[in-house]
């Protein structure tokens, strides 16, 4: 297949790259990299695949020296004819849409650049899929659409009507574009909502590198709502096998769908919702207990009360992932932070 990666200079974006080019599929990534954070990971990731900075200009293709089926383009979502005619001319097989502003707590503080990337952006993506006969779209949502939802584990099928952040709200917005596409024009759409992914290659913003950072430096982690929180931790490579299924299986609509006893995550149109997330929520400060072991050294621990916008718990229900894909996340979260603690004393020379 020919797809199409957005935010291909990202987290999950670059892993999965890699993980389609290794099987044979032919790959065009997309990223703006914008300055959110330390851009020299973003090219880092970049040079990994074999894209060399040196030879990326603005709205133009260029090769990977490491993969022949591997183009990168720097390109805005935002930028509405430049992305139109990029899908006129490579002629997508699917579309993973994974480029976005993230972040829960950046939002609070620059909330248009949640709208331009995440629905200005995504709206390009549709348009895309649409004009260009793409029926084979995948996207990130994300966990924190359950907003003040207590119930656990989270399901595809619980509402998702009270988000506590705007790039929560962003997310759910994206979902319900997408039914709206999917229904008027049949393409075929799946919703991916990620529970907490770390591992290497992680963003700098998220909490295993803030930590790593500031342990091996002798400064004080800032252990939010006093550390009674936990996280449903999914390793990378979990995450990016889950697309990958979802590519493979792209949605059908569902024919016991009953619209006077409407479930939200399928529809009578191709659309569908999956949790890519690890089913096993774990305690922050066991998660912290764990790094802690793999650097080797203690840390110095700041209690703070909760932050605006953030969320006590997250857990993953992932059955319909299981019965649809055969699928499920099953990374230790010890195997995981072992990998990624390896990963950063390697990148920061630590």
């Amino acid at each position: 297949m020919k797809i199409l990666v957005s935010g291909a200079a990202g987290f999950i974006g670059h892993n999965l790259t890699k993980k389609l080019l290794k099987r044979g599929d032919t790959v065009v990534g997309l990223d703006n990299i914008n300055d959110y954070y330390d851009p020299a990971l973003k090219y880092g990731r970049l040079k990994d695949i074999g894209i060399e900075k040196e030879e990326i200009k603005d709205k133009e293709l260029c090769n990977s020296i490491k993969y022949e089926n591997l183009k990168f383009i720097k390109l805005d979502l935002c930028d509405r004819q430049n992305m139109l005619e990029l899908f006129e001319s490579e002629k997508f097989d699917a579309i993973c849409h994974l480029g976005a502003q993230a972040g829960v707590r950046y939002s609070i503080e620059n909330p248009y650049a949640y709208i331009d990337s995440n629905i200005i952006g995504f709206l390009n993506i549709l348009e895309g899929c649409r004009h260009s006969r793409v029926n084979n779209l995948s996207f990130a949502s994300s966990s924190s659409v359950y907003g003040l939802n207590k119930s656990f584990p989270f399901k595809t099928t619980d509402h998702t009507d009270h988000p506590v952040s705007l790039y929560a709200a962003t997310k759910k917005s994206n979902e319900m574009m997408a039914h709206t596409y999917s229904h008027l024009y049949g393409i075929k759409t799946t919703a991916l909502r990620f529970f907490t992914v770390y591992g290497p290659w992680g963003r700098p913003d998220m909490a295993p590198m803030l930590f790593a950072n500031a342990i091996l430096n002798d400064k004080a982690i800032k252990v939010f709502n006093h550390g009674k929180m936990s996280r449903d931790f999914t390793y990378i490579d979990d995450i990016s096998e889950g697309i990958v299924k979802v590519i493979d299986n792209p949605a059908s609509l569902d024919k016991n769908w009953n619209a006077k006893n409407a479930l939200p995550n399928s529809s009578s149109a191709p659309f569908k919702i999956y949790n890519i997330g690890n089913n096993k929520p774990v305690s922050l400060m066991e998660f912290i207990e764990i790094l802690e072991k793999k650097l080797g050294k203690k840390a110095k621990k700041e209690m703070l009360d909760m932050q605006p916008g953030d969320v006590e718990s997250t857990y993953a229900d992932v059955k319909d992932l299981i019965e649809d894909t055969g699928y499920a996340p099953n990374t230790s979260l010890e195997e995981g932070i072992g990998k990624f603690v390896e990963w950063y004393r390697y990148f920061y020379q630590k």
